[in-house]
């Protein structure tokens, strides 16, 4: 049997479930934490489970398949037990992952706050960035104009590095790269970084903005949410006091 297969279990109704990835969820929780904010916002009612587990990602690239499979099991229990008939993800690996493997319908945060622009009233008019294509969220789920689009918006003029889009660099940190050979993950960073353009470097997956911010030297790194809660603050929005995500019991 086929153990790297989908789980069935398609909900139509019930929950939407912010999912933020382990990296968010443990150790950038301002990424996470910014992310609600801008769902709270646009007025979007999700939930949060206590059962959170890896979407199995590095599990599956480090050839565990048996215990990938576990974690797809656990997941999609979870996510049956709470009613999550979709989920919100600002991890493009997680999403790459959910769409692939998981019966359930998925959408990557990019997309959701594309949907909901006109709510943003934000302007960093005349300001230069550097937009970075994350591998998950570029090549592999060809989501390439959806980032650029927000950015413009909110005023920036994108400069596109030497390469981009499809032909855009890794970061250097994905497929377990930064843990097993930090010194070529380091030296893939810094030639990355060498093809900005601008002072200021943004992008949508959180390993992507650590590994890149970490080698950054003269250039600002951030990830995307981080800019749109600065240009919330400054613009004035009339933001919930309340925060509409509930943890699901």
């Amino acid at each position: 049997m086929d153990v790297i297969k989908k789980i069935s279990g398609l909900f139509k109704f019930g929950n939407v479930l912010y999912y933020p990835g382990c990296l968010s969820k443990f150790v950038l929780t301002d990424i996470a934490a910014n992310y609600k904010r801008i769902l709270d916002l646009f007025e979007i009612d999700y939930i949060e489970i206590p059962e959170f587990y890896c979407c199995g990602s590095p599990v599956l690239n480090a050839g565990y398949a048996n215990d990938f499979y576990k974690l797809v099991e656990k997941n999609t229990q979870a996510f049956s037990k709470y009613s999550v008939r979709k989920i919100i993800t600002s991890c493009p690996s997680c999403f790459t992952m959910f769409k692939k493997y998981y019966e359930v319908d998925v959408e990557p945060i990019v997309v959701t706050i594309r949907k909901n622009i006109d709510k943003l009233k934000i302007n960093f008019e005349g300001e230069q960035i550097t937009y970075h294509d994350p591998c998950h969220l570029g090549r592999k789920s060809g989501i390439y104009e959806t980032p650029r689009e927000i950015l413009e918006h909110m005023g920036f003029e994108v400069v596109e590095a030497e390469e981009n889009r499809e032909k855009a660099m890794c970061c250097g940190a994905g497929g377990g790269l930064r843990n097993n050979a930090p010194n070529l993950s380091n030296k893939i960073a810094k030639l990355r970084l060498n093809q900005v353009k601008t002072k200021k470097l943004v992008t949508t997956c959180a390993m992507c903005y650590k590994h890149l911010k970490d080698n950054a030297k003269g250039i600002e790194v951030y990830e995307l949410s981080q800019l749109i809660v600065e240009g919330i603050s400054k613009s004035g929005h009339k933001e919930r006091k309340d925060n509409q995500a509930q943890e699901a019991r």
